[in-house]
């Protein structure tokens, strides 16, 4: 693989990188799409942070073509990487390749002499390791959201900028992008199926994820991080985490990024000191520019009624974006297809292949902070302002990374760790 460097500066915008993707899977459906089959080159890449998403993440890069290599594993525990050496069949892997603890990171970068770096880690980690692997050279494929709290926001547009004077490939994983019934539908709503665009509504309810309880011997950074859904400075709360994909769609449809947010949530339900310090609940109201309103709801509660969607109503009808439904002058059903998380690969690779420099750093990071903007909101029960959320100084990473250090909150006598209170909670 050449160095990046050397790329052709044929860089495509992400406008015009959705659109090449979508005509792709238009013409031959996504479960038909084998971009670059014909194009052996080898790409090493190196994977950091192997749990679910990472794993998966690597083995939807191998189903593109030959060629594409896993050179390096690493994360902070060396249990992990083992898992992901098995579940990626990757015979004979080099244990020299094999990196775990604080520093992995820098080590699988330095010594493995890959082309492409994936950043699957807990998202409190993503700032530090995408700035890492840019200033060194590396092609990046990031899972979202890319921070949770401000400071790493702007850490990674800094970052962003800094990919594309080097001409770096980077792609976020936030894969409704390079899905066929996305782009069809909002490309139709821009053209305006349903008219001038009014409100948006925006769902991930569900019953929640996995939790993983104290293991005798664990230091509290190794519980934290081994439960790292539930600490704001690993995850940025369930509407950070998951969330974000709905938040961007709406920032997608409307290209443009809400400036104000007010709103509400809590812990109704899950109170034990399993579930950390982040809420159960969501809801916030974001305003844009042009006044347009987007009404954004995430739940994890079990026993509830569960929707992950998002809805645009104009002055002449409706969409139901999820399902490719338009319902205006005339009705609509879109026949495109989904496989986001293949398909981004695909379109990665593709994209790589032909010397193009996609560059999705800079809408995955402020889709992050819609999500972020929104937690502030519910947290703090005021009106957030876009502009002083993002020029937030406070800065929720750990004083260092080590594992004798006390990370993110401090638990109470009775292991209960303090969460956000609306009218006392400072955010910004």
């Amino acid at each position: 693989m050449s160095n990046q460097g050397e790329t052709s500066s044929n860089a495509i915008n992400r406008k015009g990188f959705v659109a090449s993707a979508a005509a792709v899977a238009g013409a031959f459906g996504v479960s038909n799409i084998v971009t670059g089959a014909e194009n052996d080159t080898e790409i090493k890449i190196a994977l950091i942070g192997c749990g679910g998403r990472g794993t998966g993440a690597a083995q939807q890069a191998m189903n593109v073509r030959k060629g594409i290599k896993i050179v390096a594993v690493a994360d902070a525990f060396a249990d992990k990487c083992e898992n992901t050496i098995k579940a990626l069949k990757l015979a004979d892997f080099p244990k020299a390749m094999v990196f775990s603890g604080f520093d992995a990171y820098k080590r699988a970068i330095d010594e493995s002499g890959c082309d492409l770096v994936i950043l699957a880690t807990p998202p409190g980690f993503r700032p530090i390791h995408f700035e890492y692997a840019v200033n060194a050279g590396k092609m990046v494929f990031m899972e979202k959201p890319v921070a949770v709290d401000a400071p790493g926001v702007r850490k990674v547009l800094a970052a962003a900028e800094v990919a594309k004077k080097k001409n770096l490939a980077v792609a976020v994983g936030l894969q409704r992008h390079h899905e066929e019934i996305y782009n069809d539908v909002i490309t139709r709503l821009r053209d305006g199926a349903i008219g001038n665009i009014q409100e948006l509504k925006v769902f991930w309810n569900s019953g929640g994820v996995w939790t993983r309880p104290r293991e005798e011997g664990q230091t509290e950074m190794e519980y934290q991080m081994r439960n790292w859904y539930y600490f704001n400075w690993l995850c940025g709360d369930h509407i950070n985490e998951q969330h974000i994909h709905n938040l961007d769609v709406g920032n997608w449809l409307k290209n443009a990024y809400p400036i104000t947010a007010e709103g509400m949530g809590g812990r109704q339900v899950r109170v034990g000191k399993e579930w950390g310090e982040i809420y159960d609940h969501h809801f916030v109201e974001y305003t844009y520019a042009d006044g347009t309103r987007m009404y954004s709801q995430c739940r994890h509660i079990k026993n509830c009624v569960n929707r992950v969607s998002e809805f645009a109503y104009g002055d002449k009808g409706m969409s139901e974006l999820s399902r490719g439904i338009i319902r205006g002058s005339s009705n609509y059903m879109s026949k495109g297809k989904g496989g986001g998380h293949q398909q981004e690969w695909f379109d990665l690779i593709a994209a790589i292949d032909k010397g193009e420099v996609p560059n999705e750093a800079e809408y995955g990071a402020k889709s992050t902070m819609t999500a972020i903007l929104g937690r502030m909101a519910t947290y703090s029960g005021q009106t957030i302002k876009w502009d002083d959320a993002i020029n937030s100084t406070i800065d929720l990473a750990p004083a260092k990374y080590s594992w004798d250090t006390l990370p993110g909150p401090k638990a109470g006598a009775d292991g209960l760790y303090p969460c956000a209170i609306p009218g006392v909670t400072k955010v910004v």
